[in-house]
C-alpha cells in the first residue's frame, strides 16, 4: 500500500458556528460543504486558497467542549504580506499570540489561535523559498 495523497484533515470543536465564522472572516477560508454524520456530528469542510486539501471541522456537543492542550497542534498557512496580515489582524481585534519571528530562510511567521484554543501559524515566505 501507498498512500497517495492527503484529502483533508479533521478537528472537533466545541461551536462549529463560531469557528467557521473564524476561519471564513479571518483567514478567508471558503465553506464548500455542511452535513450531518450518520452518528450525529455537524461537519463543515473549509477549502484553502490554492490547496486541494481540506480542513474538515466537526462538532459532537455529547462528548464534550474542546480543550487543546497547548502545543499540541497547530495549521500552518502561507500568507502574501506579513506587515498586511499584522495590520488586518489588529483590526479585527485577533491577539499575535507569538511573533514576529524572522528565520535564516527569510521567512517570516506569527501565531494566533483559533476557538478552542488551536494554534494558527501565518507564515510569509520570499520569493522562490519552499521550506516546510
Amino acid at each position: 500500500m501507498k498512500v497517495t495523497k492527503l484529502l483533508h484533515t479533521r478537528m472537533r470543536v466545541s461551536d462549529l458556528d463560531q469557528t467557521i465564522q473564524f476561519y471564513t472572516t479571518v483567514l478567508g477560508l471558503d465553506v464548500i460543504e455542511r452535513k450531518t454524520s450518520p452518528r450525529g456530528s455537524q461537519l463543515a469542510f473549509l477549502k484553502v486558497p490554492n490547496s486541494d486539501e481540506l480542513i474538515e471541522l466537526t462538532s459532537f456537543p455529547p462528548s464534550g467542549p474542546v480543550k487543546v492542550q497547548e502545543d499540541l497542534v497547530h495549521l500552518a498557512f502561507q500568507v502574501e504580506n506579513m506587515d498586511d496580515t499584522i495590520a488586518t489582524l489588529t483590526a479585527r481585534g485577533v491577539t499575535i499570540t507569538d511573533g514576529p519571528t524572522h528565520t535564516s530562510s527569510g521567512s517570516r511567521f506569527i501565531f494566533i489561535d483559533a476557538p478552542d484554543g488551536y494554534e494558527i501559524e501565518l507564515i510569509e515566505r520570499p520569493p522562490g523559498v519552499k521550506i516546510v
